[in-house]
């Protein structure tokens, strides 16, 4: 017999996810009063002088419910940041652009979620080996390939190789690519030193490997089967604002950037990168959480299966973090997992209680701030303690 998380199919007879819904909290499962408080701190959180965003989504549910679904504040209220106030210039009221639940988001580091799912789909059609040498599949990567770094290590973040590297001061790509190519790990391999440079590393093998470029193997393989429609690399009309990026407070000369990828070096790679790039919105987020909360299905569409779920999110988690009180708050502890992204997007999902939390926000806008992942810990505790 099917489980509660399942039902036929009726046109193939094969078991099948249900889809979301939107529905109460009762329904859910979840207290209507910590989803009440939810709501409130979410539009709190743009409110203010100095708001922690200007905008913010948050949708958050149990099982195949979504039992909170908001939008507060700005999608685009400012038109450029005054270094001198330390303070935006506000559009004029008719300039502004609402948040609304359906706004995409530059998703920054949330990319090395699918960056990870999709090498994992490598790994369970067994073209990919989880303990592989890199060098193995990118020999000419003299860097990886002579410290014998592994695809696990990769995924993990315990490769050794820096935080990042300057490729948005390259002249072109091939000085792009060739630094890459020649990087080593500064630190002991084994040690977690948490890194871009691996899902750069980890996005040319898997271009190398199947012959397709990163945003392919997303659009194949993740968002066309599992309907998220709204999710795909940049450029993305209508987005979220995020900074008006100059130095000497960001790496580029570039202004109020919307709809085009915030982090520096994923725009020096053309907007596709293996640790940034991809937009999207907070619904088609939960859509990704539900599929892996229900073991790498959705509706008829199957990702990955239970068997690989469960290889991706077990502790310490390939390229999803596991168990951070820091941005998960009171969800964590039971193998809750999920990121965080600097333009001040999250997700959490917990298969202990069959719950998820989607966070966006716009935190960069009009300019970065020292990062404050205290109002996600808040979210994550709201939902914690509403499940019943």
């Amino acid at each position: 017999m099917p489980s509660l998380a399942e039902h036929r199919d009726g046109r193939s007879g094969e078991l099948s996810a249900p889809r979301l819904r939107v529905d109460t909290p009762e329904r859910a499962g979840l207290d209507p009063e910590e989803t009440r408080l939810l709501v409130r701190d979410v539009v709190d959180l743009t409110t203010g002088v100095r708001p922690w965003a200007a905008g913010a989504v948050v949708v958050a549910g149990r099982g195949p419910v979504i039992a909170v679904q908001k939008a507060a504040g700005w999608a685009v209220r400012y038109e450029a940041y005054d270094p001198e106030r330390d303070a935006g210039v506000e559009l004029p009221p008719a300039g502004r652009v609402r948040m609304t639940v359906g706004t995409p988001f530059d998703l920054a580091s949330l990319t090395k979620l699918f960056t990870s799912v999709a090498a994992v789909q490598q790994i369970e059609r067994g073209t990919l080996g989880i303990d592989a040498r890199v060098g193995a599949y990118l020999p000419d990567f003299l860097g990886a390939a002579a410290h014998g770094l592994t695809v696990r290590q990769l995924l993990t973040h315990t490769s050794g190789l820096r935080p990042e590297l300057p490729l948005y001061d390259c002249a072109d790509g091939i000085e792009r690519l060739d630094l890459l190519r020649a990087e080593a790990p500064v630190g002991e391999p084994g040690t977690y030193v948490y890194s871009d440079l691996n899902m750069l590393l980890l996005q040319q093998l898997l271009e190398r490997l199947t012959g397709r470029t990163l945003d392919v193997l997303v659009h194949e393989g993740i968002t066309r089967p599992l309907g998220m429609t709204s999710t795909g690399f940049g450029p993305c009309a209508g987005a979220a604002a995020t900074e008006d990026q100059r130095r000497p407070w960001a790496k580029a000369d570039r202004g109020m950037l919307r709809g085009v990828v915030h982090d520096e070096n994923a725009w020096a790679l053309g907007g596709v990168a293996g640790h940034a790039g991809l937009f999207g919105t907070a619904r088609d987020l939960a859509v990704f959480c539900r599929t892996l909360l229900a073991g790498g299905s959705y509706g008829p569409a199957r990702v990955l299966g239970p068997d690989f779920v469960d290889l991706l999110l077990a502790p310490p988690g390939l390229g999803f973090a596991v168990d951070q009180p820091w941005f998960m708050g009171e969800l964590a502890g039971r193998g809750a997992a999920g990121h965080t992204g600097f333009t001040g997007t999250s997700l959490v999902l917990d298969r202990a209680t069959d719950t998820f939390v989607v966070l966006l926000a716009n935190t960069v806008h009009p300019v970065r701030r020292r990062p404050d992942s205290s109002p996600r810990a808040a979210a994550g505790t709201r939902v914690a303690r509403a499940v019943r």
